[in-house]
């Protein structure tokens, strides 16, 4: 729920779609644009996700989909065009944290998997997503990266890479669809409060021999502001950069995180 009410003047009836929407930030992007008056459409690649999410929004257009997978991708959007008549809003936001360890110790498997998810599963959505927005009249993308984008991140190697990468993916988009006035960024969420970050933390911990209260606090010693962010923080600069407020933003990988100094 948006405890803000924040909708930055977002048009009632914006067409949006939200990749891994059912659950975490995704979710929380979804809600706060719904509650904006927002149509959505969200995927998942959890069946649980999926129904729960069904089950809470039935208005939403929800489809099970794996968005490393090509073909899954091409018949989903096929359906949001059906369900929604069109598409404003593209957010990009599906992703897994991949394995933790020394580059020597990935395997590649991991490395495959880490970079289809991440970063084909962003290509795979913009590829078959932006016909719909070029119909569109007040089109936006969003891909959501990670302070791992801008850092370096030891033993998550696989992430960090795909989270620079989306970085240049979106800036590259940016230009080339500028001049049909369609605006790309990225979101860069920091530590973000959540199931998700304990099992990150927990992750680091166990490859690092310490404690997971050890950990954490090790964690926001490198925020400046000392504390996590939430999903709804990350879900407001959503809706603020689709908003006719953020009409001139294009092109920018824009940080959530409180300032995180180091990873």
């Amino acid at each position: 729920m948006n405890d803000n009410h924040q909708t930055f003047g977002i048009k009632p009836g914006l067409r949006v779609f939200i990749s891994a929407g059912c659950a975490g930030i995704g979710r929380a992007i979804a809600d706060a644009f719904y509650e904006a008056g927002a149509k959505i459409y969200v995927c998942d690649a959890s069946q649980d996700a999926v129904d729960s999410c069904k089950r809470e929004r039935p208005q939403w257009g929800v489809s099970l989909c794996d968005v490393s997978n090509e073909k899954q991708v091409e018949t989903m959007f096929k359906d949001v065009k059906k369900v929604l008549g069109g598409l404003d809003v593209l957010v990009n936001n599906a992703g897994i944290a991949g394995p933790t360890g020394t580059v020597d110790k990935v395997t590649p498997e991991e490395w495959r998997q880490t970079i289809n998810v991440n970063l084909n599963g962003q290509y795979y959505c913009a590829h078959f997503g932006v016909p719909l927005l070029r119909e569109s009249q007040d089109a936006s993308m969003i891909c959501i990266s990670s302070v791992a984008g801008r850092l370096g991140y030891a033993f998550r190697t696989p992430y960090a890479a795909t989270k620079w990468a989306i970085i240049g993916f979106m800036k590259s988009m940016a230009q080339e669809l500028g001049p049909e006035g369609i605006r790309v960024n990225a979101i860069l969420p920091g530590i973000v409060e959540g199931p998700r970050m304990t099992k990150v933390i927990t992750s680091r911990a166990q490859a690092l021999a310490v404690s997971y209260d050890e950990m954490e606090q090790q964690y926001l010693n490198k925020i400046s502001l000392r504390r996590m962010v939430t999903m709804q923080d990350v879900a407001n600069m959503a809706l603020y950069l689709c908003s006719p407020i953020g009409i001139n933003i294009t092109g920018q990988p824009i940080s959530v995180c409180g300032n995180v100094e180091t990873l």
